[in-house]
């Protein structure tokens, strides 16, 4: 009988009443031996063990779990039992962004995942991630299935443990497949062969990302027919240059440590902020991605669509760098802040294929002039009748 264990299936050891007809001879797991055992099991008696006869392989895997009705029971109302269990999303980079991102889009029942790492995680890692100091060591394409799974048992999971920039047939294949698709990865090449292929088939693509130290971060949702990351890069307000180095080889390989820097160089430049301070960027990231998933479906989130609208967000946590000559968070008045996104809207570039160039930041009401960045070569001035201020060199 053991080798219905080769299904690989986790069979949890409870046990289940059966009300029957009369005696039937069913194959149960004895939890107290670890084996499965053929037993005549009376009517209205429940076996001494978990019934497993004539059930599907999922049924298998997911006996003595809640049942989704259950599991998801605090989410009626926002979004309904089984709306996103055929919703499938690709995260790309399974960080500290794509991690968290990951367990929340479980939370919310989505039924579908594709997720791209070619890493192990570290035990720097473990403070800004959402798995733990038991997951060191592992891949993180295994430790994020389990937190998936941990979270939503009737999710599917399909892992790719390789570098997107290695495998682009793949990353191709799986953003074809997806509904939606999240960016966590560290580097613009890795951006700009996604982005590509978004534009190519069509799909929403949301990219995420920390400045320095995280004293801020910001977010880019790319829509079909709409501005491209290329555009994005193109714009005086995404700075690359203050981009956060979690590690000496995502330095390496976004250009912002050289190969022939010393060690002790290295050590230097990278700078990480705290899990709180990503927090608002993933969960902002993760609200994108349910809005656009739920579209369609009449959920409570649905009226998020009509909020929900820019095409580029930007947080600051701290009056630091590139958010020093933003107002003081008591103070502020009209002035931009910390703690509070700004939306943006951008405009068609003339020289990209498919995107425009330029911007609008909204926050919701008519801003004045500011330095919207402590930086010499971005002016902001009152928007043309838009409601927001104007992003320009």
């Amino acid at each position: 009988m053991k080798d219905l264990k080769a299904l690989g299936e986790i069979v949890h050891k409870q046990s289940y009443e059966r009300e029957t007809g009369g005696t039937m001879m069913d194959l149960v797991f004895n939890p107290e031996t670890g084996e499965f055992e053929q037993q005549n099991v009376a009517a209205g008696e429940p076996p001494s063990g978990m019934v497993v006869t004539e059930m599907t392989k999922e049924g298998f895997a997911n006996a003595g779990h809640p049942s989704r009705a259950e599991l998801y029971s605090r989410s009626a109302g926002l979004i309904e039992n089984g709306a996103l269990a055929n919703k499938r999303a690709f995260i790309i980079g399974l960080g500290s962004f794509g991690g968290t991102i990951a367990e929340e889009l479980a939370k919310a029942a989505v039924g579908e995942f594709a997720i791209m790492d070619f890493d192990r995680l570290e035990t720097h890692n473990v403070v800004r991630h959402a798995c733990s100091l038991k997951d060191v060591g592992r891949y993180k394409t295994d430790a994020v299935e389990e937190l998936i799974l941990g979270k939503n048992p009737y999710a599917h999971v399909d892992k790719f443990c390789l570098n997107v920039m290695d495998d682009p047939a793949a990353t191709e294949r799986e953003i074809d497949r997806a509904d939606i698709v999240l960016v966590a990865t560290d580097n613009n090449a890795s951006r700009f062969l996604i982005n590509d292929l978004l534009v190519k088939h069509r799909k929403v693509g949301i990219y995420g990302r920390a400045n320095t130290r995280a004293e801020g971060g910001d977010v880019f949702v790319q829509r079909p027919d709409g501005p491209c990351y290329t555009c994005l890069v193109g714009m005086s307000a995404f700075d690359q240059v203050a981009e956060e180095v979690s590690s000496q080889e995502a330095g390496l390989r976004s250009g912002h440590i050289a190969a022939y820097t010393a060690p002790e160089d290295a050590a230097a430049i990278i700078q990480i902020g705290l899990a709180s301070d990503i927090a608002p960027i993933t969960n902002l990231m993760v609200k994108l991605a349910l809005v656009e998933l739920a579209r369609g479906t009449n959920s409570g989130i649905s009226g998020l669509e009509g909020e929900l609208v820019y095409d580029y967000w930007m947080w600051a946590n701290r009056r630091e760098r590139r958010f020093r000559n933003w107002a003081s968070f008591d103070k502020a008045g009209t002035l931009p802040t910390i703690l509070r996104w700004y939306g943006a809207r951008i405009r068609k570039k003339p020289d990209c294929a498919l995107c425009g160039r330029g911007g609008a930041l909204d926050s919701g009401e008519p801003l004045p002039r500011f330095d919207f960045q402590g930086m010499a070569d971005v002016d902001l001035a009152l928007d043309d009748g838009e409601g927001g201020i104007s992003v320009g060199e």
